[in-house]
Parts: C-alpha cells; structure tokens; sequence
C-alpha cells in the first residue's frame, strides 16, 4: 500500500512540474511569432513635388508596424512615415524594425507648368574710378551682340558721382572681395576674364526655361513714375521676392581705364555709362510675395507711383528692371522696360 501512495505522488510531482515548465515558456513568448521579413508600402508610387507620400511597414504576419519602424531616405529619417520633397527625382525609402529592412521606391515629378521666356540679370558692380572696370563693360557689349535676353544693372560704388549708397547690404550677400565684379542672376560670378567667357552668360538664356514671367507698363510724366509690374507664376513658388530698379542711360563721365578696351589709354574722354541704378523702388534683397500670390497661373500685381529720382538727369533715358529671386536669393526672371511700353 505505501508503494501506491509512493507511486501516486510522484506521479502528481512529475505532473506539476511539466505545468510549471510549460507556463515560464508561455511568459518568454515562446508561442510569438518570430518576425522574418518586413515590408514598405506607399499610398503613392509617384506625387508632384511639394506633395506628400506616407508609408506603411508591415511584417511577415501582416502586423503593422509602422509607429515602431525606422524609415528614412538616404541619412534623413522620416517623421511620421509620410515624406515630401521640393525637387524633381527618384527616391530610395528604407524601412528597419527588428533586425529587418525593407526598400521602396517613390518619385516626384513637376505639377502642372507653364514656361516663359528666359533671361539673365547681370549686376555689374562698378566704378568710373576703376580702371579695370571698362573689361566688364566690353563683356556687356558682347553679350548684348549675341542676345536679347540679358538685362544689365551696373551697381556704381565709392568715389563715383553715380555711387549707389544702397548697395551694402547686396555686396554683403555676394561677399564682395573688389571692383569690377559681375554677377549673374546675382549669385553666380561670371568668371575673369569676362570679354572671354561670354558663352557663359549667353547659357544662362537657354536650357530648361523659368516657370515664372514678368512684365510691365511704364510712364514717366510730370516728374512722376507709374509703374506697373505683373508676375505670372507658372507652377507653385516659395519664398518668392520682388526687386525693382530705376536705372539711367547715356550718363557722360570720363571712366579710368587699364586696359585695352575701347582704344585703350588711361582715361577714356566722355565714355557713355548705362544701364546705371538711380533708385530701387523695393528691398534691394527683394520684397516678399505673399505665398498665396506665388501659385499655378496667379499674376501678381505690383504699382508703384512715385516721384522721379532726384538724381536722375534725363528722365527720357530712364530704365525699369525687375525681377524675382527665390528662396536661394538667386534671380528666377527678369524684364525690363521704358516709359511708354506696355507689355
């Protein structure tokens, strides 16, 4: 009989024991799946830029788990799962949870568009004192021979009855290391020397054409200015900026010159400045456009009425630039005008 008992109870020790063993693996999540695989899905394979695109992440098991993944693109990683992009191009996602990752691949393409009409803004900073600044001034004719589409801006500075006081500021943002130095579409340097690399200012009038144009009405009468300047967006723009200059042509002053060009000699007797600043009827870093402004097919509109600089000598031969930079601070398009046209 004690054997029995001796035999029950072990049996019954034996059988708590299996239990106990059984429960502690149920606690290490031994009936969990274990995670093999992962994927990354997009609710959009391809979005205009400025669009966004979001991610889902799912395992092998069809568990989302997207809030726990990591997703990036390239070293930026992704917040929100849902990423967006300013610039045309095919991007890698990398999705990595648990020891996995996953690609997928997303593309953002230009919204609707529409093209205009391609110019380059030169801003000549000069001097009539600067002896080596007539090179620049060749390289201006040079160009105007081989183009219609460059508009130049001489920005005159320091011992000079033409200075523009206001320049400061603009030869700050350029970082301005001396005289003459040309810039176009103001932040990019046209390279010395100037009369050899024209071919360079005359690329900056083809390829890919601007998604914004610009035209004007102008009228000089009775000591006043009315002008008039539209912009048109072509796409979605922004941090768009407005500059507007009044310049002068035809000024008469005797230019210091070291080089050969136009005959040489220290000093060309009554050389013709033009294209001089007077006046900047905006911020010389521009005015912003408003966001709501800066959209497809939008004109902007901007008038200005005001007296006609106190510098200006003949106000027959004045000029109107305007243009728009971007949030890059580099010039998108630029137009200019007289008095009288209306474009």
């Amino acid at each position: 009989m004690k054997i029995l008992k001796f035999l029950f109870l072990s049996v019954v020790i034996i059988g708590l024991n299996s239990c106990s063993s059984s429960d502690d693996s149920n606690k290490t999540g031994g009936n969990q799946p274990n995670v093999e695989s992962i994927t990354i899905t997009s609710n959009l394979d391809t979005q205009t830029i400025g669009g966004s695109v979001t991610f889902v992440v799912k395992t092998n098991t069809d568990a989302d788990v997207t809030s726990s993944a990591t997703i990036s693109v390239g070293n930026n990683v992704v917040s929100n799962a849902t990423f967006t992009s300013s610039t045309v191009g095919t991007y890698t996602v990398t999705a990595n949870y648990s020891g996995k990752s996953a690609t997928t691949i997303v593309n953002f393409i230009e919204g609707p568009s529409i093209s205009f009409a391609k110019r380059v803004l030169i801003e000549d900073y000069t001097g009539t004192w600067c002896g080596y600044c007539p090179r620049v001034s060749f390289g201006i004719e040079q160009v105007k021979a081989q183009t219609e589409y460059a508009v130049p801006v001489a920005i005159h500075r320091g011992n000079d009855p033409y200075n523009f006081s206001g320049a400061g500021v603009l030869e700050n943002l350029i970082g301005l290391q001396g005289y003459p130095t040309a810039m176009l579409n103001r932040l990019t340097e046209w390279k010395y020397p100037e009369p050899n690399n024209v071919n360079q200012v005359v690329a900056l009038t083809q390829g890919t054409l601007p998604k914004l144009g610009l035209a004007m009405t102008a009228n000089v009468s009775g000591g006043n200015v009315s002008l008039t300047v539209k912009t048109k967006f072509g796409k979605d723009i922004t941090g768009a900026k407005l500059v507007v200059y009044a310049l002068e042509n035809g000024l008469i002053y005797n230019q210091v010159n070291y080089t050969s060009y136009f005959g040489g000699g220290a000093t060309i007797a009554g050389f013709t400045h033009d294209h001089v600043v007077r006046a900047v009827f905006t911020n010389i870093l521009g005015d912003e456009i408003p966001s709501s402004e800066s959209v497809y097919e939008n004109v902007y509109t901007k008038t200005f009425s005001v007296p006609v600089p106190s510098n200006v000598a003949n106000v027959s031969n004045m000029e109107f630039v305007a243009f728009v930079v971007g949030s890059d601070k580099k010039a998108i398009n630029v137009r200019k005008a007289v008095s009288g046209d209306n474009q």
